[in-house]
């Protein structure tokens, strides 16, 4: 089978399309034919091994593990002999973050891991989009802001593929929402139902006058020293960009009201969490924001655009 492999970290043209045997599910799991996929930033972090924790966990010298891709939406075309909660044909959707390989036309996953049947009104290009940027935005603002309605909240990065669906988590749970993103991307943040849009290129929203229970940093531009001053008394800073000013942050919230906090939100998905999500998208709550598609074959050009930080919402890699 095809699949994306990287043998070292770099610029996106260190990945190739290469040649894998086709897996053979164990008797607890199934085998995804794999629709659809996304590339993100935290793809192209993992390629640049820029960050040192990356290299700690996944290899100093090279990823010890070439394949590349967590999220994924396609067709299970077998299943493992153990296997009660799918059967063949069924149109899933899911992530396993302690397992990279969704670049791939094929890839094996535990059926107790976070992968669910989607919704027939979804596309596979909309499925995987939702379990990119919507599970995160979920842990986020449910499980560590603990989101209240009536709250005011400010996302920064309002039209990326974790600020598009924050927009629209924060307003079903009754916040009142503030997005932060370009000129070009203030139609589509209103369009997900911001009640206020700030333009960063021509306002700096940490002097706005403006005070937030929750400052969402959803692309890892600002900094909890330069937020607070626009948090409430106890209000929070959220980072989805893990770094060691804010683990330092982090260790000092016991001296202070006002915390910076931060989340593995990757390894803390469940299959309710995704069900969840599926449930918000069949009543209308919540939608994916697709900016760009492109082939498996043109998996370096995906990287290319990611990397410019300029993407809208989710850049899908097409397989099927």
């Amino acid at each position: 089978m095809k699949a994306v492999l990287g043998t070292k970290y770099g610029a996106p043209e260190v990945l190739q399309i290469g040649e894998l045997e086709k897996p053979t599910p164990k008797d607890n799991e199934v085998l995804i034919r794999v629709h659809a996929a996304v590339v993100g930033p935290s793809d192209t972090a993992f390629r640049q091994g820029k960050m040192f924790i990356i290299k700690l966990i996944y290899g100093f010298g090279k990823p010890r593990n070439p394949s590349q891709g967590v999220e994924l939406s396609g067709k299970i075309e077998a299943i493992g002999k153990d296997v009660t909660l799918f059967k063949v044909g069924d149109e899933v959707m899911g992530m396993d973050p302690n397992k990279f390989g969704a670049h791939a036309e094929y890839i094996c996953l535990p059926e107790h891991k976070t992968v669910v049947v989607k919704s027939p009104n979804m596309s596979y290009e909309e499925a995987v989009g939702l379990c990119d940027g919507g599970l995160t935005a979920l842990i986020f603002l449910r499980d560590v802001a603990k989101i209240q309605k009536g709250q005011r909240i400010l996302i920064n990065g309002a039209s990326g593929a974790v600020g598009s669906a924050a927009v629209q988590l924060a307003k079903y749970y009754g916040a009142e929402v503030t997005g932060v993103c370009s000129s070009a991307n203030v139609a589509l943040v209103k369009s997900l139902g911001a009640d206020m849009v700030i333009d960063y290129t021509k306002a700096d929203f940490t002097k706005s006058g403006q005070t937030y229970d929750v400052v969402f940093d959803a692309v890892g531009k600002s900094s909890f020293g330069k937020c607070k001053r626009i948090l409430t008394p106890k209000g929070a800073y959220m980072t989805t960009v893990p770094s060691l000013t804010i683990l330092r942050n982090i260790v000092g919230n016991m001296f202070r009201s006002k915390k910076a906090k931060f989340t593995t939100a990757g390894l803390k998905q469940t299959k309710n969490n995704l069900n969840f999500i599926v449930e918000l998208f069949d009543a209308g709550k919540i939608r994916a924001v697709i900016d760009r598609r492109y082939p498996l074959e043109q998996i370096v050009e995906a990287h290319r655009y990611v990397d410019t930080g300029r993407k809208k919402g989710n850049v899908v890699i097409t397989v099927a």
